[in-house]
């Protein structure tokens, strides 16, 4: 084995040392921290209602289906692009954001729009309780309550718009696994 000079081995184990102890978490006897925010419901099972034609809710050209969700919010899947989403006061929504969307692939999010997004699309009319639309792999349907949940089949993301809050569920189940589980 050669022989290294004492002091560079010195050095570099100094160095290891001090990065292992910064790498180390920080624990401070006597401080709380907050818990983390408690992870939406999960989206209910719009394609155990049934269908309906998709030729009543037909607007702009054909290249949008749009209906009404809660009140003053409109909701689009659009034909085009695959996208899909709701616009207006959004029930419970954070810092005035008044548009939850989201393209045919990943999960959606929230913004700030200046003007209502999809004013374009005209008179809508509401889902009828327990009913859905569907274009590919995007389905939003209505429950009794008049919630409205757009649900992205392919990631199994999407969100819900209720009289009283607006959640966005982001997390695929198949690929949210703690501590290793199954899902289930």
């Amino acid at each position: 084995m050669p022989d290294l000079p004492s002091r560079g081995v010195s050095a570099a184990l100094t160095r290891a040392f001090v990065f292992a102890l910064t790498a180390l978490p920080t624990w401070s006897p006597g401080v709380a921290h907050a818990d983390p925010a408690p992870a939406p419901p999960p989206l209910p099972d719009v394609n155990s209602y049934p269908p309906l034609d998709p030729a009543g809710y037909t607007a702009m050209g054909g290249t949008v289906y749009a209906f009404a969700g809660p009140a003053g919010v409109t909701c689009v899947l659009n034909r085009v692009n695959g996208g899909y989403g709701c616009s207006g006061p959004l029930p419970g929504a954070p810092d005035g954001v008044n548009l939850v969307s989201a393209g045919p692939v990943g999960a959606p999010s929230f913004a700030v729009s200046g003007r209502p997004i999809f004013v374009g699309v005209g008179d809508v009319k509401s889902l009828p309780p327990g009913s859905r639309l569907s274009f590919r792999e995007i389905s939003c349907g209505a429950d009794a309550a008049g919630s409205v949940a757009c649900v992205n089949n392919r990631d199994q993301v999407g969100f819900v718009i209720s009289a009283t809050t607006t959640v966005i569920s982001s997390t695929n189940p198949m690929l949210a696994r703690p501590d290793g589980a199954n899902p289930g």
